[in-house]
């Protein structure tokens, strides 16, 4: 699941230190759009003295806001203090509030980082006053630079809200992936039946509907956090903007009824799995129980036949033998015309 293109970017940005950044610095990269869909690369120094103009421009900063530092530059960028430490915070739970004429996000996204699961989710911290957007992450995202090669290209968003809407749509949009991946698992798994390893399809199963739950238990906040920004962000945040997010909800919401409906499907596949798996063992249990059956009394009269004590019919008989056999013979015949009858077999 991993997009091995934007890795790259990420990989190579990471090389460069953002924007020619010192290694230090927090910025991931920023970009000064210009309104018309481009924008201009802007390093952390310029950055910390970029004013707005009336020119129709707007500057986003992309940070790590685990670099030391981070929570005292947005201070003393005019951020109060209680929401710089919640941009900064690991307490990641999806949500959004209106901050006079300021929007505050914590939205979360799938990890596609090398070795992480899905339900691995990363936060992307977001505020944003109309003319500046800042978003913050720890972990490594790909989505807003999924967004920042569509500015490079002269074909990203006009304003701070519509940059905002397409963080979330790419952000929701590549959710999907991972839902389908897992409904395909489940769709193979089907499929295979019983001719791969019952323990291996029910460790897979037990994965997936945890990365069910795990997904789950994340997008239901984040799908009431987008709510709140279609319903309580600022004027800023055109009309465009929050039919484009209601959108963003709508999908949402089917992506959690695809998680319900792929956890129902495990579930069931599962309890199916289980039940041809107790089905074969208690089918096992029951033929070993008729042969038992069947050699109870044959070895009682073999091991009967067997002491070793004076008396014993037959010793002397050189026909002893075969009568024995016959006589297992009989009672054998007889068994199974009795489990037969009593519909054992």
């Amino acid at each position: 699941m991993v997009d091995s293109e934007q890795q790259e970017l990420d990989t190579a940005a990471s090389q460069q230190g953002g924007n020619d950044s010192p290694d230090d610095a927090p910025l991931l990269f920023g970009r000064v759009l210009d309104g018309k869909g481009g924008g201009r690369p802007i390093t952390w120094a310029e950055a910390d003295k970029w004013q707005p103009g009336d020119d129709g421009e707007f500057l986003w900063l992309h940070i790590c806001r685990n670099i030391e530092g981070v929570q005292g530059w947005l201070q003393a960028h005019g951020i109060p203090e209680p929401t710089a430490e919640l941009l900064v915070s690991n307490d990641t739970r999806p949500r959004a509030f209106r901050e006079g004429n300021t929007l505050v996000a914590t939205l979360r996204g799938i990890n596609f980082n090398p070795g992480a699961e899905p339900e691995d989710m990363v936060a992307l911290q977001v505020w944003s006053d109309g003319q500046r957007l800042y978003t913050l992450r720890r972990r490594p995202l790909q989505t807003p630079r999924q967004v920042l090669a569509q500015i490079d290209a002269g074909r990203g968003p006009c304003d701070a809200g519509r940059t905002i809407t397409d963080l979330v749509e790419a952000m929701i949009a590549r959710m999907n992936s991972s839902i389908v991946d897992m409904n395909d698992a489940i769709d193979e798994m089907e499929a295979k039946g019983t001719e791969t390893d019952t323990d291996e399809m029910l460790s897979r199963i037990a994965v997936i509907r945890r990365n069910c739950l795990s997904l789950q238990r994340h997008m239901a906040p984040q799908h009431e956090a987008l709510e709140i920004i279609s319903r309580s962000a600022p004027e800023w945040f055109e009309d465009d903007d929050r039919r484009e997010i209601a959108e963003s909800i709508d999908r949402l919401r089917r992506y959690l009824e695809d998680i319900n409906i792929s956890k129902e499907s495990a579930l069931v596949l599962q309890d199916d799995i289980r039940a041809r798996a107790l089905s074969r063992s208690e089918r096992t249990n029951y033929l070993l129980t008729i042969v038992a059956a069947i050699f109870l009394p044959l070895g009682f009269l073999t091991g009967l036949m067997g002491i070793n004590v004076g008396g014993m019919p037959g010793v002397d008989d050189v026909h002893g033998f075969w009568i024995v056999v016959g006589l297992c013979g009989m009672i054998l015949l007889a068994q199974i015309i009795l489990f037969w009858k009593w519909k054992w077999l």
